[in-house]
């Protein structure tokens, strides 16, 4: 089993990254934490590596949804999206495939929600992809 939904697109990391913003808030998920990759390797590392921001998504219904069933799936939450630099004209954004929070509990009553979920992350990357194709 693949354990990450992406999309890779031939456009820089800080428009792939701001797209992917505005279609997460379109699917009705907010940005509850970000992680730079990038500054924070640099800072305590002292090493280099392309621009990668992890963005910590949630849409609260399906969180609680999510808890509801297993009180444990704060651990597998909220829904990171990685968005990393390949080189400075290409992109990838990658999600954890939420069908894999289903395998890791062995909770079916978890399915309805991580197809939702998985919905939802898949029209955020096919939104992404759509909006940099002819570009």
């Amino acid at each position: 089993m693949s354990y990450a939904l992406s999309t890779t697109v031939h456009h820089t990391f800080a428009d792939t990254l701001a797209a992917t913003r505005k279609f997460l808030v379109e699917q009705g998920f907010g940005v509850l934490t970000e992680i730079d990759m990038q500054a924070t390797l640099k800072a305590k590392l002292d090493v280099e590596v392309l621009p990668q921001i992890i963005l910590g998504a949630c849409r609260p219904p399906l969180a609680y949804a999510a808890l509801q069933s297993e009180p444990s799936a704060g651990l597998l939450l909220p829904c990171n999206v990685v968005i990393r630099a390949l080189d400075e004209a290409t992109t990838v954004v990658e999600t954890l495939d939420p069908q894999v929070i289903v395998s890791v509990t062995q909770n079916d009553a978890l399915s309805p929600v991580a197809d939702e979920v998985s919905r939802r992350l898949t029209a955020v990357l096919d939104s992404v992809t759509k909006t940099f194709a002819d570009k």
